[in-house]
C-alpha cells in the first residue's frame, strides 16, 4: 500500500488495477503459449492476482526463470492448494540447507518461532530430517503448542504469550541453542539468540513483529544482543528464497519424497471467497492460522 514497497520483488499497488499478492494456485483455462495448454495447473511464487481469472502474456520462449510453474496434477489434482504449501516447504527447506548449517549426528538444537505458521510448522519438522537431534517451536497459543508436540513431534514448545521465554528456553535447551529459524524478530528473537552456542546460526526469514515499524531490514538488534552475536560468533543474515531459484527444483524432489512418504504433515486455514481476503489476511497477521492461511477464491472447471 505505500508508494514503494522496499523490495525487489514485489510493486506498490495501483489503484483501479487488480492487487498483486504473492503466491497462488489456478488452472490454464485457454492458452495460445506453446508451454502450457487447457487443464494445466500452475502455481508462482510472486505476482498472483488477487481476482477469479487473470490474463497474462508470456514470452514465447520463456526463460528458465518462468512465471509459471507447473504442477503434477497426480500429485496435486485432488489438492491444489497443497501447491502453496510446497512454496512455503522451499523456503523453509532452503533457509534450513544454506544458513542453517545443520549436520546429522551433531546433536544440534534447533529452536523455530512462528512455528505453527506456514514456514515454522515445516522447517521444525524438516530439521529433525536433516539431522536435528532436538526441536523447540515457539508459538502463540496453547492450541498451538499441543499441535505441535502431538502432531509434529516437537520435542517443546513456548506459548510466548503466558510463558517467560528466556526460563523456558533453559528448561527446553540445557545445551544451548544451536539453529534458530527466526520468523518473527523482536523481543522473542532477542531471547533466543541470547542463549545461542558459539558459532551458532540466526535463519533470518520473517520479521513479523516489526513489518509496521520504521526501521530497517533485518531490524538492529539491541547493544546487548549484538554483543552476545559478536563474542559468539553467531551468524545473522537475511534469507530470502527468490535468490535460490537453483535449488528450487532439489528442494521439490525432496519435499514430494518427504510427503509422500508422510514424513511431514501440513495444515491449511482456508477462508471462502475472495471477499474475504482482507479478514483473513488481518487474522493471519495476528496469529489467527495454524499451518498456512490460504483463500480459496474458486473452483476452476473447463
Amino acid at each position: 500500500m505505500n508508494e514503494n514497497s522496499g523490495v525487489d520483488y514485489a510493486v506498490p499497488w495501483i489503484p483501479g488495477k487488480p492487487i498483486h499478492g504473492s503466491s497462488g494456485v489456478g488452472i490454464i483455462l485457454q492458452s495460445n503459449h506453446p508451454d502450457y495448454i487447457p487443464g494445466d495447473l500452475v502455481t508462482a511464487s510472486t505476482g498472483w492476482p488477487w481476482t477469479k481469472y487473470f490474463i497474462q502474456d508470456l514470452p514465447k520462449s520463456e526463460s528458465a526463470d518462468k512465471t509459471f510453474q507447473k504442477l503434477d496434477k497426480t500429485m496435486f489434482g485432488q489438492k491444489p492448494s497443497l501447491g502453496l504449501s510446497f512454496i512455503v516447504g522451499l523456503t523453509a527447506l532452503i533457509g534450513l540447507w544454506e544458513k542453517g548449517h545443520i549436520v546429522e549426528g551433531a546433536n544440534q538444537t534447533l529452536v523455530v518461532s512462528g512455528a505453527a505458521g506456514a514456514t515454522g510448522s515445516l522447517a521444525g519438522q524438516m530439521g529433525r530430517l536433516l539431522g536435528c537431534s532436538r526441536v523447540i517451536g515457539i508459538c502463540g497459543t496453547d492450541e498451538k503448542c499441543c499441535w505441535l508436540t502431538k502432531n509434529l513431534n516437537f520435542d517443546g514448545t513456548i506459548n510466548y504469550r503466558t510463558d517467560n521465554i528466556g526460563e523456558k528456553l533453559k528448561q527446553l535447551c540445557p545445551n544451548g541453542i544451536d539453529v534458530y529459524f527466526d520468523n518473527v524478530g523482536g523481543d522473542i528473537s532477542e531471547a533466543v539468540i541470547k542463549q545461542m552456542n558459539t558459532n551458532s546460526h540466526v535463519i533470518l526469514c520473517g520479521q513479523i513483529s516489526v513489518y509496521n515499524k520504521d526501521v530497517p531490514y533485518p531490524p538492529p538488534l539491541s547493544s546487548d544482543t549484538i554483543a552476545v552475536v559478536k563474542e559468539n560468533k553467531i551468524t545473522r543474515e537475511r534469507f530470502l528464497v527468490l535468490h535460490y531459484k537453483d535449488q528450487f527444483e532439489k528442494a521439490m524432489q525432496q519435499l514430494m519424497q518427504w510427503i509422500l512418504s508422510e514424513k511431514i504433515q501440513y495444515k491449511e486455514t482456508v477462508a471462502e471467497g475472495i471477499e474475504n481476503t482482507g479478514q483473513a489476511f488481518v487474522s493471519m497477521m495476528k496469529g489467527g492460522n495454524i499451518g498456512k492461511q490460504i483463500v480459496h477464491v474458486s473452483d476452476a472447471e473447463l
